[in-house]
């Protein structure tokens, strides 16, 4: 079974070195031509060694004189091949490097690229300690063994020319070179075979450290809260020690089988004097030959070894390859359509879902998604305002999710002007719809950038208006820098209620047609989140920001009021529909619902009262004071 699996990984893991000589033959054939180069000269250098011992020293020894042509001949043919054995090592050095470091910003790319692509659905089911790894270290493992492939691809053609080289001086010495080059692949193989479970488990060790590393960083308000930094760190510290154990037994490894290559050429020199010894007592060969041998096993013993780098890292390219495909062959993407929605003075866009159901799926292949919407029909007419109100898993953020094709349907259509959304461009679709989601996202750059996102036409009076628009303009203007000041890592020097303003400036910017809100401003104090939905409603607002319809995911019953029409929702269906007051007067539940919100809000701003600083119902696990 273990010959097996090492066959297995040494013709996947040549696979994998084909795949970086297809997508990159010519820098390959540098660093190729600069290692035959650089082997060459080692082959001639052992000649011309000899050569000088046999033929000039020995000689000047017996004469007690040197001549200056020979010795100046001697030494000019030993600099030439020096500077062509420099030409050889940089040109292999530099083409591996520059292909190795090429590929790998490639499929970073590629794997980024491939992230974008897959539905959330995909990504819910990986966490983002192993999708960083992914892009990262599984990138580098899957290409490291390029460093030293040109090498040992001129190692072998320098291997096949010291055996003519031997055949051509003496069949004996020829004989030692056969035993030996041989041993040394078979050690290298067994090194091999022996380091491909250690290195596959190192890999998978350190996605799952980045992991844990993630999570205990990403969750440090639940950490904190919680008390539970002991527990973190201890989890954290028995994954890192069993990395840590696993990178000792592969370097342990390596410490077994490094001093057993290093002694193989040198025992194969050895053996070389004592059979050359031997020979030249029979008169077989001369002095200049035996030198020329000795001299060619002393300095094989470096380029050899690269044949077992290259065969040492197989295994854990192999692992890193595998990590790699698995994201880029992964399936699920939403393919777009060609179709595009006029933007340029078209005005609000009308947002349809006809008899829409829809299905999570499962996490496991042999399980069945549970139905989370069904027959879901409503319409957020132009230019006006729509609330979605529902209980905790009522499905309303996932019908947000679907109104900007963040998912699709299982059956049914979710139309943007009688348009399927399946059926618009990427960059349709984009310029058309704007979700605010929950959870706001801020980038670790300047409130300008955040806002801009470098998209054409945004410039700073674009930027003002719509944080005018967002409640945003005030407190902005007092930060110390203005647009320019950065806002840290998830816009950690603002308080929850900014970071949604920010957020719901940055979708304004963009002059959607239709803007859904996710509970997208529960931090905010409900004043200015009523200012907020009135200026949006209002066709004057702002000049150059146009009225969109808008979708908003509500539990404020001030927020609910502002509404032309409320869709009530439980367990994936429309229930009711309907104004705020016709639901109060017809639907308990609503009623139920929208009372134990409202009175939520009372008990905070009771508690407010006495001087807590409180969040107004938040949605998420952040609670903080809007400043």
């Amino acid at each position: 079974m273990a010959s097996k699996t090492s066959r297995d990984v040494l013709s996947r893991g040549l696979g994998v070195l084909r795949q970086a000589i297809r997508e990159q033959p010519r820098i390959f054939s540098v660093a190729v031509v600069g290692s035959v180069l650089f082997g060459g000269m080692i082959i001639v250098s052992a000649r011309v060694v000899g050569t000088v011992i046999g033929e000039v020293a020995l000689p000047a020894i017996s004469r007690g004189e040197v001549g200056a042509g020979t010795l100046a001949l001697a030494a000019a043919a030993l600099f030439g091949i020096s500077v062509l054995r420099v030409a050889g090592i940089f040109g292999r050095r530099l083409g591996a490097g520059y292909m190795q470091y090429r590929l790998q910003a490639s499929y970073r790319r590629r794997v980024t690229r491939r992230y974008l692509e897959l539905p959330l659905s995909w990504h819910h089911r990986n966490s983002t300690g192993t999708l960083l790894s992914n892009a990262n270290s599984d990138v580098e493992a899957a290409w490291y063994p390029i460093a030293p492939l040109p090498f040992a691809v001129g190692t072998l053609v320098m291997l096949v020319g010291a055996i003519v080289s031997l055949f051509a001086t003496d069949w004996a010495l020829a004989l030692v070179g056969l035993a030996v080059f041989p041993a040394l692949f078979a050690l290298n193989v067994v090194y091999s075979r022996r380091m491909a479970p250690r290195q596959a488990r190192a890999q998978r060790l350190r996605a799952e450290v980045s992991g844990i590393a993630h999570e205990s960083f990403d969750g440090a308000l639940v950490v904190k809260t919680m008390g539970r930094e002991a527990q973190e760190t201890a989890r954290f510290a028995g994954r890192a020690g069993e990395l840590r154990d696993s990178l000792i037994a592969v370097g342990r490894l390596r410490g077994v089988f490094d001093p057993l290559l290093e002694t193989l050429p040198s025992l194969g020199t050895l053996a070389v004097l004592v059979v050359g010894a031997f020979r030249l007592r029979q008169g077989a060969i001369s002095v200049t030959e035996l030198v020329s041998v000795a001299f060619l096993f002393t300095v094989l013993a470096f380029p050899v070894r690269a044949i077992g780098w290259v065969l040492a890292e197989l295994p854990r390219s192999v692992a890193g390859w595998d990590r790699v495909r698995r994201v880029l062959d992964a399936t699920g993407e939403m393919p777009y359509g060609q179709r595009v929605l006029d933007q340029d003075g078209a005005g609000a866009a009308t947002l349809t879902f006809r008899d829409v159901h829809f299905s999570y799926p499962p996490a496991e292949a042999h399980q069945t998604g549970a139905q989370v919407l069904g027959e879901v029909g409503f319409t957020v007419p132009a230019g006006r305002t729509v609330a979605l109100v529902g209980p905790t898993g009522a499905g309303k953020s996932t019908i947000a999710s679907l109104a900007v094709r963040l998912v699709d349907p299982d059956s049914g259509a979710v139309t943007l002007d009688g348009v399927d959304v399946r059926e618009l461009t990427a960059a349709s679709l984009a310029g058309t719809v704007a979700l605010v989601a929950q959870v706001p996202f801020v980038f670790d750059d300047t409130v300008r950038a955040n806002i801009a996102l470098d998209r054409p036409g945004i410039d700073d009076e674009a930027v003002w208006a719509a944080l005018r628009l967002a409640e945003a303009d005030g407190f902005v203007a007092a930060l110390p820098d203005g647009l320019d000041t950065m806002v840290g890592e998830r816009g950690t020097s603002l308080s929850g209620g900014q970071r949604q303003r920010l957020t719901l400036a940055r979708a304004l910017a963009g002059r959607p047609r239709l803007l859904v809100l996710d509970d997208a401003t529960s931090a905010v104090d409900p004043r200015v989140e009523a200012a907020i939905l009135a200026g949006l409603r209002s066709s004057a607002a702002e000049p150059g920001v146009p009225v969109a319809s808008i979708l908003v995911v509500a539990y404020r019953r001030a927020t609910i009021a502002l509404a032309d029409e409320v869709i009530y929702v439980e367990q994936g269906r429309v229930l009711a529909r309907g104004t705020h007051s016709e639901l109060l007067a017809t639907v308990p539940g609503y009623v139920d619902l929208v009372t134990a919100y409202e009175q939520a809000e009372v008990e905070r701003a009771q508690e407010s009262a006495y001087g807590d600083e409180v969040a107004p119902l938040p949605s998420g696990l952040e609670i903080e004071v809007d400043r």
